[in-house]
């Protein structure tokens, strides 16, 4: 058991964990989101792993945070928890839209086996995530100090979250990540960069070469 409380998110990917993080770290917390390399030590059920990965961090969100959260609550007493939610509908539209036919064992693991996020199985992928929010407010039920639920579809930013937390609200927007076309636009504007990178190191590559001749 560990005496460094965490402020731990426990809700699903699309549902605003990009923002969580995003907050977070503006709220200079050490922050950390997406991590498929610990799915193994996870299944294996050798926490020491796990545990040891997060006491480099005050914050954590995205997978596989939210499947293991009641572990996390017994190893780091004192935590905080903060719930992201949206309506189940429009969270099943952007999983679909950003998974596709994308396959991989996380994604496995939190929704079902199968080839990405098919349609014929969307009232069974609905039902997950539906009975993971069930879960998380039974859990926390008589524990209102310890868990916030946050909803950004509904304009929940920085007074509720800093309230939550005891911390001075920045003098910067909240930050509403991935929203449709901005993320479009960085999207776009990633794929430039890299190219352009490529680009240029080949070019000093090939600039290296006739030196050299």
């Amino acid at each position: 058991m560990r005496s460094d409380p965490k402020i731990i998110c426990v809700g699903y990917m699309k549902t605003g964990t990009t923002s969580m993080r995003i907050a977070l770290r503006e709220l200079g917390y050490r922050t950390t989101g997406n991590n498929h390399q610990l799915l193994f030590p996870i299944l294996k059920k050798k926490w020491n792993v796990v545990y040891a990965f997060l006491d480099n961090y005050d914050a954590i969100a995205d997978n596989p945070w939210p499947k293991i959260y009641k572990e996390l609550d017994q190893e780091f007493p004192g935590s905080k928890f903060i719930l992201t939610e949206r309506d189940a509908e429009g969270w099943y539209k952007s999983l679909d839209k950003h998974i596709g036919n994308l396959r991989n064992p996380m994604h496995e693991w939190l929704y079902g086996r199968g080839k990405g996020i098919p349609k014929h199985n969307k009232d069974s992928i609905i039902k997950t995530y539906n009975e993971h929010l069930k879960d998380v407010y039974d859990y926390f039920s008589n524990r209102p100090s310890d868990f916030l639920v946050m909803n950004f579809k509904n304009g929940d930013g920085w007074e509720k979250l800093c309230f939550f937390l005891g911390k001075p609200i920045p003098d910067v927007p909240f930050p509403y990540a991935n929203k449709g076309e901005e993320k479009v636009k960085r999207s776009l504007k990633f794929r430039i960069r890299r190219k352009l990178k490529f680009i240029f190191q080949n070019f000093l590559i090939g600039l290296f070469g006739l030196i050299k001749k």
